[in-house]
């Protein structure tokens, strides 16, 4: 977790998601933990007057949970939004927590971050992805 919150201090969003696990993960799971990332930063200077500088420790503990829930995503290549997953594995207290997040950081993101903002609403424009994981097809077509 220290990993996440210097790169997150640093500004350095393509480090975020920490441990050896990190180059092999897809693509857009790296992606979707940049966009988290600069959305936390977003909220944490806005609401809690961090100035950017650096995260709060309630914002540096929900990046951290949010890599955590990123990096153990059982969709892997065919994620798309969290917000459309049936798997919804985050606890409630995060969940609500993360919902605050976006609802403040999401409108900003659009002057902030463009690219990742049109990114994350192309992909939820793309619905929820297919039941049951990859790896669970894998295993069933097998046996």
């Amino acid at each position: 977790m220290t990993a996440v919150i210097c790169a997150v201090e640093r500004g350095d969003y393509h480090s975020t998601m920490a441990g050896p696990a990190a180059p092999s993960m897809p693509g857009n799971i790296r992606r979707d933990a940049k966009t988290v990332a600069a959305m936390v930063r977003i909220y944490c200077a806005g609401r809690h007057d961090t100035g950017g500088r650096s995260l709060c420790e309630p914002c540096r503990a929900l990046l951290g949970y949010a890599d955590e829930r990123l990096a153990k995503c059982p969709f892997g290549e065919e994620k798309t939004t969290c917000r459309d997953c049936p798997i919804h594995c985050y606890r409630a207290a995060e969940r609500t927590a993360m919902k605050d997040v976006m609802r403040y950081a999401g409108p900003r993101m659009l002057w902030r971050h463009p690219l990742l903002a049109i990114r994350h609403l192309w992909m939820e424009r793309l619905g929820p992805p297919p039941w049951p994981p990859l790896a669970r097809r894998r295993t069933v077509t097998t046996r």
